[in-house]
This record gives C-alpha cells, sequence and structure tokens, in this order.
C-alpha cells in the first residue's frame, strides 16, 4: 500500500459517526414510529373501505413498508453500535449479513396503487427515500469499491399481485 493510501480520509466514516448520521437515525426511527401509529389506527380504517384490488395492494405494501423499515432500523442500531463502541466493525459485519436494504421496490403502476390512501403513498415514498439514503451509506462504509445503485422501481408488486390474482381465482 502506498503512503498515499494510508493517508486517506474515510468520509462516510466521519459521515456515519456525525450529527449527519444522528439526524439520519432519529428519521428513520421516527418514520417506523409514524407508519406504526398509521398501520395501527388511520391506515386500518382506510384499508377497510378500499376496492378489492387495493386492498390486495394495501396489504402486500404495507407488508413491504413494515419489512423495509424494519431492516433499515436494524442497520441504523448496528451503526449506532458501531459508533457508540458497543460493538466492534466485525461484528456489525458478522449482523449485518442479515439486514436487506434493497429489493423492497415498489411499482407505482400497479393496478390499485392510485385508489390507495395519500398518507399511506406518502410513507412508501418516504421510506424508499430513506432507504436509498440507508443504503447509499452503507456501501460507502462497508464496500467503498461498490457503485451498484438501488433502483427505484422494480415490478415486484405486479408479480405479487399475479400471485394473488392465481391464488384467489382458482
Amino acid at each position: 500500500m502506498s503512503e498515499q493510501g494510508l493517508n486517506t480520509v474515510s468520509f462516510a466514516g466521519k459521515a456515519a459517526s456525525s450529527s449527519q448520521f444522528k439526524s439520519l437515525y432519529a428519521e428513520g426511527m421516527a418514520l417506523v414510529e409514524e407508519t406504526a401509529a398509521y398501520l395501527d389506527g388511520a391506515g386500518r380504517a382506510a384499508s377497510k373501505v378500499l376496492p378489492r384490488m387495493a386492498s390486495v395492494l394495501y396489504a402486500a405494501e404495507s407488508m413491504r413498508l413494515t419489512t423495509r423499515l424494519m431492516q433499515m432500523a436494524s442497520w441504523l442500531l448496528l451503526q449506532r453500535a458501531v459508533n457508540n463502541g458497543e460493538m466492534s466493525r466485525d461484528q456489525v459485519l458478522s449482523e449485518k449479513g442479515k439486514v436487506r436494504l434493497d429489493g423492497f421496490n415498489v411499482d407505482r403502476t400497479a393496478p390499485g396503487w392510485n385508489d390507495l390512501p395519500e398518507s399511506f403513498r406518502d410513507l412508501v415514498e418516504r421510506s424508499l427515500r430513506l432507504q436509498n439514503r440507508v443504503a447509499l451509506l452503507d456501501r460507502e462504509i462497508y464496500r467503498p469499491g461498490d457503485a451498484t445503485v438501488v433502483p427505484d422501481n422494480e415490478n415486484s408488486v405486479r408479480a405479487q399481485q399475479s400471485l394473488l390474482r392465481t391464488a384467489f381465482t382458482s
């Protein structure tokens, strides 16, 4: 390794322990709480009056939303633990392998998407933006040579709907 390489400063590592991380952490945890309150309250009531296709989509998307947020919260808690010296980087790397920060995207063109409550769609959109920020920070800290971009939109919802249609029409 050259002398230059030894003097390289990791901006991602600094950002992960800075006030920026604290802000990201607070935003992530607040979104988890807000989403849980919505799904247990206003979202539950709103989902009962949705058309059938939107109701199925709401059920699938609420599971994806919850999973996405729990994965991000796990990552944020792990990063906070390493920042606070509660876990070593090796311990975090071992646990981090269980955390998934990609593949929970949404198909905004799916039938019923526009019938979903606006507040629910807003939670989904905010969680996707947060997911992308966390995934970017993760790549910068733990895989600096990996330039993979999390896709903004996948067709996973349409695939799930097709499976559900097959199950209900058979």
